[in-house]
């Protein structure tokens, strides 16, 4: 048995849709989690500084006595976590790698849809992964800028005009190229899983990339004892404002506020 804890990080609070994996899979896991919400996005930064975001939160996690941590943000994933392996000697786990193996899986065309944030389909990240591993995919991308302000604004509903507008915007393409497996490549887009599976219908497979890491994590790491689990809870910014949008992603209630870092002192 490993008590030690597994930390997660995320530009904001869409990597509690991993955490939320974690804890239906790994109840007697401990789990530090920090939530950047002081520079969310990073889906519109450059490389240079995603890298330092990510060394960052990195950093701070380490203060505490982790066997793993979870990149659980797909930007930072595509951007940062080959270097930030290279650099800290514990397991990192992103959200890019295990989303591909489960499209590749579950794909019966081989014609696979991913939609993210800009950063991320900028990347090309999910492309080189799915191709490398079989060259005979057909891989479509579409960024979704309007998706995290409106999940994190409650708009995830179905019957929502607004959000059913901008699925349909964003994913007519995706549906017309007849892609029957969609990676949610951003860990917001879960809890738009209703709206996005009614728009693409239900021949075409949704892949949550947040609870795929978090599968890897749970086939990866030793487990702790049972009933020695615990969350902890992290922000950059506006910690009173965490409960009430926590509990959203969570999907149960978070009690009290989270803690407040000054993440710029790491």
């Amino acid at each position: 048995m490993d008590n030690r804890a597994i930390g997660v990080f995320d530009s904001g609070l869409g990597g509690l849709t991993c955490v939320r994996r974690l804890h239906e899979t790994m109840p007697q896991e401990s789990i530090i989690y920090f939530g950047d919400t002081g520079r969310v996005p990073y889906g519109t930064r450059g490389r240079d500084t995603i890298i330092k975001y990510a060394r960052q939160d990195i950093r701070f996690l380490l203060g505490y006595d982790l066997k793993a941590i979870v990149v659980a943000c797909n930007t930072a994933s595509a951007a940062a976590l080959d270097t930030v392996r290279h650099e800290f000697d514990l397991p990192i786990f992103g959200t890019v790698e295990p989303s591909c193996d489960k499209a590749r899986c579950v794909t019966r065309s081989g014609r696979i849809g991913v939609i993210g944030t800009a950063a991320t389909v900028r990347s090309g990240i999910y492309e080189h992964r799915l191709r490398a591993a079989d060259p005979a995919l057909t891989v479509y991308t579409a960024a979704c800028p309007l998706f995290v302000p409106l999940v994190e604004n409650g708009r995830v509903h179905r019957g929502d005009i607004v959000i059913e507008t901008v699925v349909r915007e964003y994913l007519q393409p995706m549906r017309d190229a007849g892609v029957d497996t969609l990676i949610l490549g951003c860990t917001h887009y879960p809890l738009l899983h209703d709206v996005i599976a009614d728009f693409m219908g239900a021949g075409v497979t949704l892949v949550d990339s947040g609870a795929e890491a978090a599968n890897a994590v749970r086939r990866a790491v030793e487990p702790a004892q049972v009933g020695a689990g615990g969350t902890q809870y992290f922000v950059s910014d506006d910690p009173q404002g965490f409960a009430q949008l926590a509990g959203l992603f969570l999907q149960e209630d978070v009690h009290g506020e989270a803690g407040l870092i000054d993440i710029s002192a790491y």
